[in-house]
């Protein structure tokens, strides 16, 4: 009796871990997406800033995909509600999205057209890239 009761114990354990994922899974995540997010940075900003203002995205955008997952990281939003798709899925994008827009209305970028272009392809690799990895 003690052997099933042992066995129902692992059972239930590896059970609830397939729902959540380790912090080195999430930051292999964080940081797939900050290499995409570097190499369209250096692509899209120019001038003497290029350098500096695309490792700053960098960091703005794989700290939030990060801290998104690592927060959020429980069953009930890992879980794919639509097939294939979970709801972290939908939002870590979409938090990538807020940080970027919070960070230009605090540091005005000084091309507004490219920083949107940079925003606008972070988000959709923090999508592609949470959809593809975790």
């Amino acid at each position: 009796m003690s052997h099933q009761m042992v066995t129902t114990a692992v059972t239930y354990v590896l059970g609830a871990t397939t729902d959540v994922f380790t912090h080195a899974h999430i930051a292999l995540t964080a940081a797939c997406t900050g290499v995409i997010t570097l190499g369209v940075a250096i692509w899209r900003f120019q001038g003497k800033r290029l350098w500096l203002d695309s490792l700053t995205v960098t960091v703005l955008v794989a700290g939030a995909v990060y801290l998104w997952r690592a927060a959020a990281n429980m069953p009930q939003l890992n879980n794919d509600g639509l097939p294939g798709y979970s709801a972290n899925d939908w939002l870590a994008p979409a938090i990538v999205f807020i940080t970027l827009s919070v960070y230009a209305d605090l540091f005005p970028p000084t091309d507004q057209r490219r920083f949107a272009q940079v925003r606008a392809a972070a988000t959709i690799a923090a999508f592609a890239i949470n959809v593809i990895t975790i």
